[in-house]
């Protein structure tokens, strides 16, 4: 059985493709509410019933959940967490630039569209 969570608990969660250190602010029955406080993996572009496939209806711009944005994380999504919390803008460039190296070389129509999102994401973060 997995151990449980306390309100005020550093974790870290996985949620929709994207992962994120956090603050457990509530616990529910199937969730645990976290506040986000860094962005370890950006989220994915595209759909997310249709992974790395261009041919969809809407080919989707994937945001980062913001800076103290809570959300609720599927239990089994969510570690405890004993490092560093990093500056929240400092991991979202990292997370970024992260996400846009690992498609360089991918010669896909997936990662080109990727890629642009992730440009116009940039801009959108100021970064």
């Amino acid at each position: 059985m997995m151990e449980e969570m306390k309100i005020g608990t550093i974790v870290t969660g996985i949620y929709k493709t994207g992962k994120y250190i956090g603050e457990v602010t509530a616990v529910r029955p199937m969730h645990y509410l976290v506040k986000v406080k860094a962005v370890l993996k950006h989220p994915q572009q595209g759909d997310l019933h249709a992974p790395k496939e261009v041919d969809v209806p809407l080919f989707h711009e994937r945001r980062a959940l913001a800076f103290h944005e809570q959300t609720n994380i599927t239990k089994n999504m969510v570690k405890a967490y004993g490092g560093e919390v990093i500056d929240y803008n400092e991991s979202l460039k990292m997370a970024i630039e992260a996400a846009t190296k690992a498609l360089k070389d991918d010669d896909s129509l997936w990662a080109k569209r990727s890629l642009e999102n992730f440009s116009v994401l940039k801009k959108d973060y100021k970064l």
